[in-house]
């Protein structure tokens, strides 16, 4: 009995004993495990779905909508975890998931995949920021450090793992499996969450359920998400992508103007008048541009030059894993021992900004032990930023509003990466049309030759981007075969100059991340004051002169 009691940490906002913290600990990770998982096995089956499915003119919605519903229910999940509790939401979360999961699994058109998957992510916004909001709760802000970093942790494991699984499961069993593989996890954090996590609820909390501006929010933020969407390819002044992007602003104004005056909005907009959570989910927002980038243009890069298979340019990106989680759960360690977090968060974004500096260097001839230092760099720097904030975040509001702030993050982070990856695919796109000629005239080609290449559709975007090592086969393809023999000595210098020029355009591309990562750095020095990690749930948000006036309704 009385080890029992020695082991109920009495300065966490919720009491549970030491051992049902560890188990309720595991359950969580696991949650968060499925979601991160998912957004990285489905990539490799997505071919293979395709074939069988027939839906090739639709596949960029298989992702598209488990993005768009997980990012649209994150904050909403938030705020009713808040008034209702953790362990109902987070279980309904998890069950949402583990339904969608199993039919999508079942599908037999494209369109019910896209449907299902779309059901996957209404679970799926649940699953981040409930979690993170879970160890707010049994754990001290001392005490979450220690934790916190083994988050960027199961992330950096699901990038691991998601390609090899998907690839397996796909090659060996059926791309079915690839959804099925999620019930009995879920099923085990589901149990361990039922059974440990304690009911807490705040009823008398509860003022009235904002209808109005959940409805508001979501109208506001899917024509945001599907014109940040459309413009991988499209232009700015596509109506499907500027079009819906002002659309998005306009009804996103709507809903700040609701929220305003809501009796208990879905988010206290008083909560930006904490300067340490509008630095925090501002800085994150500006760090994830670069992660994005770096995530999605050095797998291309590993594709289309080195001519590496999707899954081995999963590995080839093993050192940015590493470094996430060295730093990630290095930092969160430091943070519990020290109580510490401003310039250590510094540090971590200028190590960042180094990384993506040196991406930007990358041409044609890079080693790929060079590319892997350079990744280690990058990863090493982020690492901080996917665990502290988070502390950072929940030991500057109210108990009560913890759930909501941890959200509000989780979608920060989110349309963040998505707007820089927007800006990136633009520049990247425009840089590589700009190149190419010039890199085959840099390489000796002569103008003849270069303009009649330009008008080959061997040489759009999509193709030079895809074919990888079969780049000198699909050009010498698509020469007449009575200019054959004269093509084929130039066919080296063409794949050189090609590669050279979608170096150039990548690395032009990730110029934006390294401008966001001092941004971020910046505002983190000046803005973001350094509040004593709390001890106690019950003790209120410390705050300092810079932290500007208390909101009136987070701090009451």
């Amino acid at each position: 009995m009385n080890e029992a009691r020695e082991a109920v940490p009495s300065e966490a906002p919720v009491q549970v004993a030491g051992r049902a913290r560890i188990e309720i600990f595991a359950a969580v990770l696991l949650a968060l495990f499925l979601a991160a998982l998912d957004q990285t096995i489905v990539g490799t089956a997505l071919p293979r779905i395709l074939t069988d499915l027939h839906g090739t003119e639709l596949y960029t919605w298989v992702v598209t909508i488990y993005l768009l519903t997980s990012t649209v229910t994150g904050p909403l999940y938030g705020k009713l975890s808040d008034q209702f509790g953790r362990r109902p939401l987070l279980m309904i979360g998890i069950g949402i998931f583990l339904v969608g999961s199993l039919l999508s699994a079942l599908s037999q058109e494209m369109w019910q995949l896209i449907l299902f998957r779309g059901i996957q992510g209404l679970g799926a916004g649940a699953l981040f920021p409930i979690s993170l909001a879970v160890i707010g709760d049994i754990f001290s802000p001392r005490e979450r450090g220690r934790y916190q970093g083994f988050f960027g942790a199961v992330f950096a494991v699901a990038m691991l793992v998601g390609p090899f699984i998907g690839g397996f499961l796909t090659d060996n069993v059926g791309w079915h499996w690839i959804f099925l593989v999620n019930l009995p996890v879920g099923a085990v954090a589901l149990a361990v969450i039922w059974r440990l996590l304690p009911k807490v609820s705040h009823p008398e909390r509860v003022i009235s359920i904002d209808y109005l501006g959940a409805a508001a929010f979501t109208a506001a933020i899917v024509p945001i998400m599907l014109g940040l969407t459309n413009k991988q390819g499209g232009e700015w002044t596509d109506p499907a992508v500027g079009g819906l992007l002002l659309l998005g602003a306009a009804l996103l104004a709507i809903f700040v103007w609701i929220e305003t005056w809501a009796r208990d909005p879905i988010l206290h907009l008083a909560l930006f008048r904490n300067r340490t959570f509008t630095a925090s989910v501002v800085a994150t927002a500006m760090i994830s541009f670069g992660f994005f980038g770096g995530i999605v243009f050095v797998p291309l890069w590993l594709q289309a030059v080195l001519g590496s298979s999707a899954t081995e340019s999963g590995y080839q990106i093993l050192p940015m894993m590493a470094g996430l989680m060295i730093g990630s759960i290095g930092s969160g360690q430091i943070v519990s021992r020290t109580g510490r977090y401003k310039w250590l968060m510094v540090a971590g974004m200028l190590i960042a900004g180094v990384g993506i500096l040196l991406l930007t260097q990358i041409s044609a001839d890079t080693s790929i032990t060079t590319m892997w230092l350079w990744l280690a760099i990058m990863g090493l720097g982020i690492g901080p930023s996917m665990a502290v904030f988070t502390i950072v975040v929940q030991n500057a509001v109210p108990f009560r509003e913890m759930g909501v702030a941890t959200s509000a993050l989780t979608f920060f982070r989110q349309i963040g990466g998505s707007i820089g990856l927007a800006i990136a695919g633009t520049v990247f796109g425009s840089t590589l049309v700009a190149e190419i000629p010039r890199q085959l005239s840099a390489a000796g080609l002569p103008a003849q030759v270069v303009d009649q290449l330009g008008s080959s559709p061997a040489f759009s975007q999509r193709e030079v981007t895809s074919v990888g090592v079969n780049l000198g086969a699909q050009i010498l393809a698509q020469v007449p075969e009575q200019f054959r023999a004269t093509f084929e000595p130039l066919i080296p210098q063409i794949v050189h100059g090609i590669h050279e020029a979608i170096s150039l355009a990548i690395g032009s591309a990730l110029w934006f991340g390294v401008a966001a990562a001092i941004v971020a750095a910046v505002l983190t020095v000046v803005v973001l004051p350094e509040l004593p990690l709390r001890a106690h749930a019950g003790e209120a948000p410390k705050r300092t002169e810079a932290d500007g006036p208390a909101p009136m309704a987070a701090f009451d």
